[in-house]
């Protein structure tokens, strides 16, 4: 049996349509929500901290990715951010900078926070399969003394985010070993998926994507600093 048929034979718990028995497949409360899960107990709660533990530390300032998640009047955003070494700077055990670094100018994270101050952050180190999670609020900041001290190569970022951590946990790694995230097998050709100038040239027909494609990689890493 294929797996998309196996997929069809078990029941779906979302919806708009109701079961036989008028029981609604669209969950709409907390409560029944829970009910769908055993509660949280053991390793899963006493994780969650309210700054840095050494241990934390010393994971956050391994990883060179993080996902940062914020939300504003538009809506919600989650931006992906990489540095050399470590994304951040541990300035103490409640207190992370990150560099905005040259990216497009859409500006969408650093609008939101503008904002509404929450934010959340996904760290994932190459090889590791256990993530952690920082959820906190932020400002931005152009104090001189930060951007000298987040400059790479003597280049400064145009501002620092600077996160107030609330809770910090491990997160396990289930996910990462589903996904195969950094096995061989896990990989994706690049080559078999459309580039970014054939994304480009789907919307507005006249975009030239063979010289985009050829010229990016080059022009990417002029400025990544």
């Amino acid at each position: 049996m294929a797996v998309g048929d196996a997929a069809t034979e078990v029941p779906s718990k979302a919806g708009t349509a109701e079961q036989d028995d008028g029981e609604e497949l669209t969950i709409t409360s907390i409560a029944a929500l829970e009910r769908l899960y055993p509660a949280a107990g053991g390793a899963a709660l006493t994780k969650v901290v309210p700054q840095l533990t050494p241990a934390y530390r010393t994971h956050i300032a391994a990883a060179p990715f993080v996902a940062l998640a914020t939300a504003g009047p538009g809506g919600l955003d989650c931006s992906p951010r990489g540095d050399r070494g470590s994304v951040v700077t541990i300035a103490d055990d409640r207190t992370l900078l990150i560099a905005d670094r040259p990216g497009n100018n859409r500006l969408d994270s650093l609008r939101n926070i503008v904002h509404d101050d929450r934010i959340g952050l996904l760290f994932l180190t190459p090889g590791l399969d256990m993530t952690v999670r920082v959820n906190g609020s932020a400002t931005l900041s152009v104090a001189p003394h930060l951007l000298d001290r987040l400059a790479i190569d003597g280049k400064r970022p145009r501002l620092v985010i600077v996160v107030s951590i609330h809770e910090v946990y491990a997160q396990c790694s289930r996910a990462l070993l589903r996904a195969r995230m950094w096995e061989p097998e896990g990989r994706v050709d690049a080559d078999s998926l459309p580039k970014m100038g054939e994304i480009l040239r789907e919307i507005e027909a006249s975009f030239d994507a063979e010289e985009f494609d050829r010229e990016w990689p080059q022009r990417a890493r002029q400025a990544l600093w």
